[in-house]
């Protein structure tokens, strides 16, 4: 295949060479929050997960597409990454659910991708540096280095809006009803969800009133992309429901839960992005390996009225929480797990104990 050549620039003016892959945009340029990611499988999931909105995905990867793709593995109606930066394309995919190769749908879904860069030495950067605005581009190396000075992050952004689910809809036939807030919500999630409960999801924008109006015996705050500090509304929604219905939380949503009970989040350097991030169930002492995809975290200085339940075993960073004269609990990492690992979803289970006996399962 003949590939154009492509320059990677980022804000702080660090310059890497590739070649454009994917979709190619008419502008010649794509901008976008660069973050990686460090899972060895699950690309498509990733890639269509609405939490990496206005971001370019860096695999850290070396060789990405090897089983092809396949709509079971979808996790929203569209692929919501802005890029995906990748050290090789598998021209020739093999696996056998695959429907056609990862690129084939990169070009389907309108995703750039520049690949053969030094995805080693980005990763490195990144994590010495923080996630950083910038660009990718097949066009002048004047237009992509111009277009990464003006790119932003994800700070102070509302996102929900853009991914959340226009109209509502149903899912399970069975037990008790729970009303699913999208933020960005995965098919995964609903799935688990569905597994135990009758769910009804909802866009992000919808009232307090108007679920409670739904007769909810719990509510699910999802996913979403962000920053959580800009979402007010959805706080105030949390905090309208506080008490009155069991509440989970998860990412996205174990933000706005903890924000919702007074504590305030802050942005990692470089975020949790992969299924390998070891975290203890402090009320367990047990250890799981979770998928993870945030940038940003809850500040536990700021925590008054909830406990902490999980922790992250590499850095601390507060991985659950709980408040049980609430009824309510979150945590920051993917129990749905789609890319596995599966350690986590006995947390579905805590929570449909939860909704059955109106207090948090110890």
């Amino acid at each position: 295949m003949t590939r154009h050549p492509a320059t990677l620039v980022l804000a702080d003016g660090l310059e890497l060479e590739g070649w454009a892959a994917g979709y190619l945009p008419p502008s010649g340029v794509t901008t976008g929050e660069f973050v990686f990611n460090t899972a060895l499988s699950g690309y498509q999931e990733i890639i269509t997960d609405p939490s990496y909105f206005g971001q370019i995905i860096t695999f850290t990867y070396p060789h990405l597409g090897n089983y092809g793709v396949t709509p079971a593995d979808d996790e929203s109606r569209q692929s919501w990454c802005s890029g995906v930066v990748a050290r090789a394309l598998t021209d020739t995919p093999s696996g056998w659910r695959a429907e056609r190769s990862l690129e084939d749908y990169l070009i389907q879904r309108r995703i750039a991708a520049i690949v053969g860069v030094d995805t080693r030495r980005l990763t490195r950067h990144l994590r010495e540096h923080g996630a950083l605005a910038g660009a990718f581009g097949h066009t002048e190396r004047g237009t992509v280095a111009a277009a990464a000075r003006a790119a932003r992050g994800t700070d102070g952004r509302d996102f929900v809006g853009e991914v959340s689910t226009p109209e509502p809809y149903g899912e399970g036939q069975e037990g008790p009803h729970v009303v699913a807030l999208d933020y960005g919500i995965k098919r995964s999630m609903v799935r688990q969800l569905a597994q135990r409960f009758r769910v009804t999801v909802v866009p992000a924008d919808t009232s307090a009133a108007d679920v409670l109006a739904r007769q909810p015996d719990a509510i699910f705050l999802s996913n979403g992309p962000g920053d959580p500090a800009a979402l007010d509304f959805q706080v105030a929604q949390i905090q309208a429901w506080l008490g009155r219905v069991p509440l989970m939380g998860i990412c996205l949503g174990h933000q706005l839960l903890a924000r919702a009970l007074g504590a305030s989040t802050f942005k990692l350097p470089f975020g949790h992005h992969g299924s390998n991030h070891p975290v203890r169930d402090l009320t367990t002492g047990r250890i799981e390996i979770t998928a993870q995809n945030h940038n940003y975290a809850v500040d536990e200085s700021s925590l008054r009225a909830a406990v902490v339940t999980h922790r992250n075993a590499n850095d601390g960073v507060v991985e659950g929480l709980a408040d049980p004269s609430q009824r309510c609990f979150s945590v920051q990492y993917h129990p749905e797990a789609a890319p596995g690992p599966h350690d986590a979803r006995y947390l579905f289970e805590r929570f449909a104990g939860l909704v059955a006996s109106g207090r948090m399962e110890r």
